[in-house]
């Protein structure tokens, strides 16, 4: 499948901010699920833009403001081929071992809540175990924009019973880790196809199966990976894989306002020529 991107992150400030620097995580990488064809960041203000690699192997990008804005505008574009591998993650270059995704962080601690709800899934196979778990969380957490923030942890969401992809995907990862299954959050996009336009990037989880390696799970949508997943960044929780996270000097009171549109390509009409072809290879 081909997808295309566009994403605009835009902040808005009260009074000029200065000082402002971004590390951006919105670039994706290539495996065998997914090949970058194209991928641009475009930022309105004047400054530099650096790339790097993180811990993660995440591609990142910092940048540097060089004078006070009113405003800043991140917008991406790209295209990406997906292919359907069944949820499992493969071909990706992994800096680090598996377990060290075991550790909790303040956003994913394994509370007894969390140990308990976990445990009423554990089955006799590890995979059976974590498709139980995300049918579960699913089935106990409402999708509801506006209920949670950004800095809600995992057990305040299993409490309320309402939160949004972030909030869904990082219940998993505790419920899984809670299990002794190292588990970790994913950021990106997902272009379902009912619902190609939304609010902000999405957010899913993988967690590790020996003999298979990681395996994705979206219990936004109670699925494992599909062509429609575009993997951007992972991390232990939601704040390692933020597509944007900075600081700044000044600049008052900040809004922001995010969009993201993810599309299937409609297939190029070809002919019998060797470039016709070539293109639909």
């Amino acid at each position: 499948m081909q997808l295309l991107i566009d994403h605009i992150t835009r902040y808005t400030y009260s009074e000029p901010a200065a000082g402002i620097v971004q590390l951006l995580k919105l670039t994706p990488r290539d495996s065998e699920c997914q090949q970058v064809v194209s991928w641009r960041i475009d930022v309105d203000a004047d400054g530099c833009l650096v790339p790097g690699t993180d811990c993660y192997g995440n591609l990142v990008h910092s940048f540097y403001a060089d004078r006070p804005v009113d405003s800043l505008t991140l917008h991406v574009t790209g295209t990406v081929i997906t292919a359907d591998h069944a949820g499992v993650v493969q071909a990706l270059d992994e800096p680090l071992p598996p377990r060290l995704f075991l550790r909790a962080t303040p956003l994913t601690a394994i509370t007894p809540p969390i140990k308990d709800f976990a445990e009423g899934f554990r089955r006799d196979e590890t995979l059976a175990t974590l498709h139980a778990l995300m049918l579960g969380v699913h089935e106990r957490i409402r999708f509801e924009t506006g209920a949670t923030e950004p800095q809600t942890d995992a057990d305040a969401v299993l409490c309320l019973g309402r939160g949004v992809c972030q909030d869904l995907s990082q219940l998993f990862v505790a419920g899984a880790r809670s299990l002794g299954i190292p588990a970790r959050y994913v950021s990106g996009h997902y272009a379902a196809p009912d619902h190609l336009e939304q609010e902000a990037a999405h957010a899913w989880a993988e967690a590790h199966v020996d003999g298979l390696g990681w395996v994705s799970f979206d219990p936004t949508h109670a699925v494992s990976g599909t062509p429609g997943h575009v993997r951007v960044a992972v991390g232990l929780d939601s704040r390692e894989a933020a597509p944007v996270r900075g600081s700044r000097r000044g600049g008052g009171a900040e809004s922001l306002a995010v969009g993201v549109l993810g599309r299937q390509a409609k297939p190029a009409r070809q002919n019998q020529s060797a470039m016709g072809q070539t293109q639909g290879q």
